[in-house]
């Protein structure tokens, strides 16, 4: 396989890519990303020099340089990472969410279709469904609701997908996950933000009353089900993916500060963010049962493992960090 990830160089995007050297070290990865404030190179540094990996520094609404990284490197199947994520700043910047999101994954699209790419997958997320109430789960059937710019640009990007799919054949799928975490996570994010803050004694904002759920799905088992839908899903399928752990975001962020020995009283609620879905649950029953995927961590492994990996790493998180951040 000659696989071309978009957005290789952020979060998700770069777990996946070690991943894929990992279990697949015969495929070339061809990892396109534009290096916007989280991209960081830094995140693949230990298979920077893998004989069957390659960089490229562009955007992926550059069609002409698709068009050239596609013929250049053979590419026969494309992973679509790319994306502008943060709720918040969505809220201030939607129009940038639309130009990457939309415009970008049309763009990517149109070359996949023009290049005859055996294999699109795109990632979404949970958000598109809106949000929940007290009891029930997003189903790969459940009407797409989504009540932000980020996730409504998400929503507009599936649909694009499928299209491609109805209207051109282009053999696609698409996945729906519910909240990552792992190494390597940008501390903008509530469980990164959480820890960076903590460690520093600083406070820790909480949007309203905490009490939002959240569905976390650890992002090597993300990585896992990602791999599973490239080789084996079927044309024009969605796959919902969630680690089937839900937790109040007041109740993660106190157990992160147990684990950290540190003080509740750094916990400071903030008014709450502006159209702040209630909860997300994923229902990934549709995965389980067509191609086998299993959550192999469960949350208290998974967090574990993160906490150790923050704890480690801490020159990589500490060169990241801003005011921006802080505040």
């Amino acid at each position: 396989m000659k696989l071309l990830v978009t957005g290789g160089a952020g979060f998700i995007g770069s777990n996946f890519i070690r991943h894929m050297i990992k279990f697949h070290p015969g495929d070339s990865i061809i990892n396109l990303d534009l290096l916007t404030y989280a991209g960081n190179p830094e995140n693949l540094e230990e298979i920077s020099a893998h004989q069957n990996y390659h960089f490229v520094h562009g955007n992926i609404c550059n069609y002409e340089l698709l068009d050239a990284v596609i013929d250049q490197f053979h590419i026969d199947t494309m992973v679509n990472f790319a994306a502008e994520s943060h709720v918040d700043r969505s809220i201030s910047k939607p129009g940038l969410f639309i130009t990457t999101n939309v415009l970008g994954t049309q763009t990517l699209l149109e070359a996949a279709k023009n290049k005859h790419i055996s294999k699109f997958v795109q990632i979404s997320t949970d958000e598109v469904y809106g949000s929940l109430g007290s009891d029930g789960y997003f189903t790969e059937k459940t009407p797409l609701a989504p009540n932000s710019p980020y996730s409504a640009s998400k929503a507009s990007a599936d649909m694009i997908v499928r299209s491609y799919s109805e209207t051109y054949g282009l053999n696609i799928n698409i996945t729906r996950c519910s909240n990552n975490y792992g190494p390597f996570q940008f501390p903008e994010k509530l469980i990164p933000l959480i820890m960076t803050q903590a460690l520093e004694d600083r406070e820790l904002p909480v949007y309203g009353d905490g009490n939002n759920i959240r569905d976390w799905l650890f992002v090597e088992d993300h990585c896992a089900a990602i791999d599973l839908v490239l080789h084996q899903g079927k044309p024009g399928e969605i796959y919902n993916i969630g680690g089937h752990h839900e937790m109040r975001n007041i109740d993660l962020v106190k157990l992160i500060l147990d684990k950290l020995n540190k003080p509740q009283s750094l916990i400071k609620q903030v008014p709450d963010r502006l159209g702040h879905d209630r909860r997300y649950a994923i229902d990934a029953t549709k995965i389980k049962t067509e191609l086998g995927w299993q959550p192999q961590y469960s949350f208290e492994t998974g967090i574990n493992e993160t906490i150790r990996w923050y704890l480690t790493h801490q020159n990589w998180w500490r060169k990241i960090r801003s005011r921006e951040y802080v505040d």
